[in-house]
């Protein structure tokens, strides 16, 4: 279907780019990209996904708009105080861009619902809080074999990869396992800089735009980290493929998803 006199004007940025052009842009449009947490990560490449023109996008989260979100969580505002936040990001995604479609599930991901709910999405933005959801969404991403952005934010750091299945190492094959409870600080404790979300957050969109495109490189194999103090990048080479990773691995220990204890905002940086 040939896009409309409106949405050649409003992608028209996109168009004129060789590496999009009118055919990217209904790549987009038929697109599905589930976010995973509407918080400081989820609010930001949400918005920027919209705005880009996906077609379909998924927001995943159980929370309740607190003003201590506010700082970060640029997808909602003040009069959404005590609203779900899936509600409130929809409400923005669609005063932004009538093309879109929001799916909302008010609930936490676990290993009962998971897999359920990333089966009809193209790509995952992990922009969850915890490192018991990161590496849920991890396995069941490498046993759906669905391609995810992994991110995490505290304080003035941030750090993103890129799985895709059968083209890099897992979030699992480099971390692991979770670290032992109170180990790593939480946002609440250590803080964070609210535009270290927009940072990260955005990055993240742009990994699951190019996916979508089939243009350039994309985070696979590669760690980016930022420290927003010294104003540094540095994108660090990742392990091939671990043969002995426990869920993407030749023999696979994992087989089942694991609900590993929940923490509560960590904002997922190790």
């Amino acid at each position: 279907m040939a896009l409309t006199d409106d949405q050649m004007e409003r992608y028209s940025r996109h168009i004129i780019l060789k590496e999009v052009g009118a055919k990217g842009q209904k790549k987009l449009l038929d697109a599905k990209v589930l976010v995973i947490g509407a918080g400081g990560l989820g609010s930001p490449a949400a918005m920027y996904l919209a705005a880009a023109g996906v077609g379909t996008i998924g927001i995943a989260d159980a929370d309740e708009v607190d003003l201590s979100n506010l700082q970060r969580q640029i997808i909602h505002g003040t009069a959404d105080l005590g609203k779900a936040k899936v509600k409130s990001a929809k409400e923005t995604i669609n005063a932004m861009n009538p093309d879109v479609t929001v799916h909302t599930y008010r609930q936490f991901v676990t290993s009962e619902n998971i897999l359920e709910l990333i089966q009809d999405y193209d790509f995952i933005i992990d922009g969850t809080d915890n490192f018991p959801a990161k590496f849920l969404i991890n396995d069941a991403c490498v046993m759906a074999k669905k391609p995810f952005s992994h991110a995490g934010i505290i304080r003035f750091k941030g750090q993103l990869m890129t799985y895709v299945p059968g083209e890099g190492p897992c979030y699992r094959c480099i971390f692991k396992n979770p670290p032992p409870k109170d180990a790593v600080p939480t946002c609440k404790q250590a803080g964070v800089i609210g535009a270290m979300g927009g940072v990260i957050g955005s990055l993240q969109a742009m990994e699951a735009i190019k996916y979508i495109l089939g243009v350039g490189k994309l985070l696979t194999g590669y760690l980016l980290t930022y420290d927003a103090i010294e104003q540094e990048f540095h994108k660090v080479k990742l392990p091939s493929h671990t043969e002995n990773c426990a869920v993407c691995g030749d023999h696979p220990t994992i087989t089942e998803l694991i609900d590993y204890e929940q923490e509560v905002c960590t904002d997922g940086l190790k």
